[in-house]
């Protein structure tokens, strides 16, 4: 597959270069475009010129800031290899902007690898990346990291100098990579909560400072089937808590009148994301639409389980306010612009 490239305002040179480094083949894999640069997504995968997964958004000051893990697993190694995270900017959804790379698993010095899925929230003019890395031996297994930057871009330093959370923190299963795929969700009241998990479903309060618990880490275990990849959002009064189902993966959700619970399975949100087990998700709203970011093994010819990739629809809400299946498409989405009426109106999303 391919993707086209726009530069406005730079000379006509450098756009026919920039756009002969867009028409690489993606099975190249690891080819690093150059730092900002822009360009349009065209369908799903919205970004063809590496590999990405594990997508987190955030809606900030009038753009979406997404961010992923960069997928580099050569075509004869069949697990994953992530060696650093991703930042993407759109003002509309289409004109993406990538930036340099804002975070290594190495920016934490109590860490020895591994860019698993991990999320940005913002609080207080500050930005929180909480991480999923591999942990030094001096604690075995999986682990969250917290760093934190002035800007949605970086640069991004560890905030604690240590994990926040370890594998010995958490007794659910006996696995030592339970300890993953965090999410934040920061309620009305300015209260953070952080989710994580796999096989089980773990949360806690976050104290003011965003890089300590508040309170001890509970558990949720009326999840049918959870695998991992929790995610929460809130509308009209509701908690929707979404997460990865079974393996190979669907995402599946729950809701709740309050953000402890008890959660109500809903279903099935998402179905098997084409050629790949995994399928990790984010929600935003941004200019009056709901979107679904969400990855699959969609580049081909060398897409799949370890060489992943973003895509988003929209996403819409019944009368009841549970919401509508996901329809994975590959023209993905318009671009945004404030005050369009949308389908999602039409749908109810609001």
């Amino acid at each position: 597959m391919r993707f086209s490239q726009k530069i406005s305002s730079i000379t006509s040179s450098l756009a026919v270069a920039v756009a002969l480094l867009a028409a690489a083949p993606a099975s190249a894999g690891t080819v690093s475009a150059p730092a900002d640069t822009v360009f349009k997504a065209n369908g799903n995968p919205i970004i063809t010129h590496k590999y990405t997964a594990d997508p987190a958004a955030l809606v900030h000051d009038g753009k979406v800031y997404l961010y992923a893990g960069h997928d580099e697993a050569p075509l004869d190694f069949h697990f994953y290899r992530m060696n650093e995270w991703l930042v993407f900017s759109s003002p509309d959804m289409e004109n993406w902007t990538e930036h340099p790379v804002p975070l290594k698993p190495s920016d934490f010095k109590w860490a020895k690898g591994d860019a698993w899925a991990a999320e940005v929230t913002e609080k207080d003019g500050k930005f929180y990346w909480y991480v999923t890395v591999t942990h030094d031996d001096t604690k075995p297994g999986k682990a969250i990291g917290v760093a934190v930057a002035e800007s949605p871009i970086g640069p991004f330093k560890d905030a604690r100098g240590s994990a926040l959370i370890t594998n010995d923190m958490t007794t659910g299963t006996s696995i030592d990579w339970d300890d993953i795929d965090p999410t934040v969700f920061i309620d009305d009241d300015g209260q953070a909560y952080l989710f994580w998990g796999n096989t089980k479903a773990y949360y806690a309060k976050l104290k003011d400072n965003m890089v300590e618990l508040d309170g001890p880490i509970k558990t949720i275990d009326n999840l049918p089937h959870f695998t991992e990849a929790p995610f929460v959002h809130k509308h009209k009064g509701n908690y929707y808590l979404s997460y990865a189902y079974q393996f190979p993966e669907k995402t599946a959700y729950a809701m709740s009148k309050s953000i402890e619970g008890p959660w109500e399975y809903k279903g099935i949100l998402n179905e098997l994301a084409g050629n790949s087990n995994t399928n990790h998700q984010a929600i935003i709203d941004f200019k009056g639409k709901t979107y679904f970011i969400y990855h699959t093994g969609g580049i081909q010819p060398n897409g799949g389980s370890f060489r992943r990739s973003v895509a988003i629809d929209e996403i819409f809400y019944n009368p009841d306010e549970t919401m509508k299946r996901v329809v994975m498409t590959t023209e993905g989405v318009a671009p945004a612009k404030e005050g369009t009426k949308s389908a999602a109106k039409k749908n109810r999303r609001k």
